[in-house]
């Protein structure tokens, strides 16, 4: 089983990336052929300063090693370093249909009301993503649960190409945390966690030290009465039973009946301990990884030409199917 996931270097990891998606990459290191990148080449379709997106690129390579993917057992890559991603993206236009695009939730947040001025890169973000991932071959794609949908419009796609130009790219399918898959905001509960899209206050940073991850959580809104358990009505306490579960890997109702007698502000002091307690390890190697440039960038180097063995030939496969480039 091959599988490939893709994260962006813009903005400081959170809370909610490391539970959604970073701790799924180094397990799902062990349940096949890993393949993860760092999308780069995403990053563009907005606003952004280059010298920062270096510098955020370096942070999140640092981070994802200090989570624990080791690129002797995962193809561990920048996105923008293996052209193969830009051309078939290109390729895959031609089976993409303009109505579905206009469709992605993703295009219609970040555009807002300037959507007429939205660059062609951002509308065409999910044909760019289906690239990444079609371009190995890849069944499996460990993501957030907010990605469902750019997910389903890759199957579609690979299954429009294979349609018309005949079975040539694999179909992958999602693979989605049933505990932890959506992090809420601990300012506002009914929001996602977001870098850009939340608060402050209600935003846990991997990077926070032990100090300010307590004060965050004991901030944490909450909800009308005393009962520690997961409901519609009490999404401030839900998403705190929520984090508890992921971190420490119980299910919903372990973790509701341990903290049945629990104060509100008991709780929270233990979903506290219990974050800073997962990622002191992050912390603890980050530093040291961050910090040698060269050594992230060999990594790096490394894993794009482990990654552009396997998207050449596919790139090979899918030029002859549509009758693009040299015969042969």
């Amino acid at each position: 089983m091959r599988i490939f996931s893709g994260i962006q270097p813009t903005g400081r990891k959170h809370l909610g990336n490391f539970i959604g998606a970073i701790e799924q990459y180094v397990h799902h290191q062990d349940q096949g052929e890993a393949i993860y990148c760092i999308v780069d080449l995403h990053a563009t379709t907005v606003r952004y300063d280059p010298t920062e997106l270096r510098e955020r690129l370096y942070d999140t390579a640092a981070i994802l090693l200090a989570a624990g993917i080791d690129p002797a057992r995962a193809i561990f890559f920048r996105q923008g370093d293996v052209l193969e991603h830009s051309e078939l993206a290109w390729l895959l236009s031609s089976v993409t249909a303009f109505g579905d695009l206009n469709r992605m939730h993703q295009f219609k947040e970040k555009s807002g009301a300037q959507r007429d001025l939205a660059s062609a890169g951002l509308f065409t973000y999910p044909v760019l993503m289906a690239a990444d991932v079609l371009a190995y071959r890849a069944d499996t794609v460990p993501v957030g649960d907010d990605q469902r949908q750019h997910v389903e419009l890759m199957r579609d796609i690979a299954q429009r190409f294979n349609a018309r130009f005949g079975e040539t790219l694999v179909v992958p399918r999602g693979v989605y945390r049933e505990i932890g898959a959506r992090i809420m905001d601990l300012q506002e509960p009914a929001r996602k966690m977001s870098t850009t899209g939340g608060t402050e206050q209600g935003t846990v940073y991997v990077l926070d030290d032990a100090a300010t991850i307590e004060r965050k959580f004991k901030r944490a809104v909450t909800d009308s009465g005393a009962e520690i358990v997961r409901r519609p009505d009490k999404p401030g306490i839900s998403n705190l039973i929520e984090i508890l579960a992921a971190v420490t890997g119980r299910s919903f109702e372990d973790v509701e009946r341990a903290h049945a007698a629990s104060r509100y502000g008991d709780f929270k002091a233990a979903v506290a301990e219990a974050v800073v307690e997962r990622l002191q390890p992050v912390h603890e190697r980050y530093d040291a990884l961050r910090a040698d440039e060269p050594a992230l960038e060999r990594v790096l180097r490394e894993g794009a030409e482990k990654a552009r063995a396997i998207a050449a030939p596919v790139l090979v496969d899918v030029r002859r199917a549509m009758g693009v480039g040299p015969v042969g």
